[in-house]
């Protein structure tokens, strides 16, 4: 089956699944922090089970073939991994992407950037790219003040290029610390390749050092596992074992394994990787997605699906991602008749679908995020996809995946 056309995409409905082992694709949140590791280490790493993902394979090309023309397409970790590691690096290079990737907020780490002395131009509207990268010649000081509830990928990516700085790093997070496990991940990391750190209260401090060789398996994809347990929480009977995840993950979204015992999914790690077996639905009142925001659309499918009235909060940096989430989400809960509703300014809830169509149409926003959370409905419906190969930027074989597990696919002109 070829999604690379723009057809919609049919999926016929399905509610029970035998036991089918999905071969997960390796986690894009890791593959792209390592790759900016390995860049910086002087001597070459043997890294293994990089993501499939356009974002880490853009990244890889640009890496590889170092053009003048840093074009990172709509991938947000890899324009503000590259901004940061061109500046370290001391190139001159400009910075792009599509245009929704233009109208994604860079200001923060520009300045953070700046602050250690890197010389750094807007090209276009003040705070967006394009931008133009003259490098990092002599740093002027190695403290920096930083915002913690906007993306935590500025703090990451300056994070990764602290340890070579001639004078070190110290960053200052002011106000809450947002996706704080995506934080906890880039020292981890960085950790494995040998460097030394601390965290004190709301400052990280990590002195001149060098990155030191190692070998390095990546994980696979904790976000990329959370539509199938949505998929077996919201179907009649089934089980599902999950290839390459591991019990102790450096990646926050693992968090889906707490979220999901409460919506009716018991998940047994064994070697290789997790079983996934429906129980009973104990009920999710409340989540904080502050710390897994990419999440939420998941999770409020599910309990829309599920009956769930659940109340959503931490989902502010979700205006700012591939597409405004929240609105995206409000639009497409509608045509099952269910509702994101916001009863208090930045809080949220989940008002389930009481009566089910015969087939959902469901518009993407050209967000990866929205197709494969949507995916479930097709245990109550017929769905349709306008733009399946969106799924391309983190998750290409997604689509293959359904069909491993008997969902049946139809391309439509």
């Amino acid at each position: 089956m070829s999604t690379d056309t723009k057809e919609h995409l049919q999926l016929n409905q399905k509610s029970d699944f035998s036991t089918v082992t999905i071969p997960l694709s390796a986690s894009k949140s890791e593959s792209n922090r390592v790759l900016i590791i390995d860049a910086l280490t002087e001597v070459s790493n043997k890294i293994s089970n990089l993501a499939e993902a356009r974002d880490t394979q853009t990244m890889i090309r640009l890496l590889q073939t170092n053009p003048p023309v840093f074009d990172v397409l709509d991938a947000g970790t890899t324009m503000r991994f590259l901004t940061a590691f061109a500046a370290a690096t001391n190139q001159n290079k400009v910075m792009t992407g599509t245009p929704r990737m233009c109208e994604r907020p860079i200001g923060i780490l520009v300045d953070a950037l700046r602050t250690v002395g890197a010389e750094i131009h807007y090209m276009g509207v003040e705070g967006y790219p394009p931008l133009a990268i003259h490098g990092l010649s002599e740093q002027t000081t190695n403290q920096v003040k930083i915002r913690g509830d906007v993306s935590s990928q500025y703090i990451s990516a300056m994070l990764m290029i602290a340890p070579t700085l001639p004078k070190g790093l110290e960053l200052e997070l002011e106000g809450k610390v947002g996706s704080r496990t995506y934080i906890e991940m880039t020292l981890e990391l960085m950790a494995q390749f040998g460097i030394k750190y601390e965290w004190k209260g709301n400052k990280i401090s990590v002195d001149s050092q060098q990155y030191q060789p190692t070998t390095f398996a990546v994980e696979s994809d904790w976000s990329g596992a959370s539509y199938w347990f949505s998929l077996l929480a919201c179907a009649d009977s089934g089980s599902l074992f999950l290839e390459g995840l591991k019990e102790n993950s450096l990646q926050g979204d693992s968090k889906i394994v707490e979220i999901m015992d409460l919506l009716g999914i018991k998940s047994t790690f064994k070697e290789g990787g997790v079983l996934l077996q429906k129980q009973e639905v104990k009920g999710l009142k409340e989540w904080d997605f502050t710390h897994c925001p990419d999440l939420a659309q998941t999770v409020a499918v599910t309990c829309a699906i599920l009956g769930q009235n659940a109340i959503f909060t931490g989902l502010e940096s979700l205006k700012i991602k591939e597409t405004d989430r929240i609105l995206a989400l409000q639009q497409e809960l509608a045509k099952f008749n269910a509702e994101l509703k916001e009863i208090e300014t930045e809080v949220y809830q989940v008002i389930p679908s009481v009566t089910m169509p015969q087939e959902v149409k469901i518009h993407t926003y050209e967000d990866h995020r929205m197709a494969m959370a949507f995916m479930p409905l097709v245990t109550k419906t017929q769905v349709v996809f306008d733009d399946p190969e969106v799924v391309n930027k983190s998750y290409p074989s997604f689509w293959k995946h359904c069909e491993l597990v008997g969902i049946t696919l139809v391309n439509q002109a």
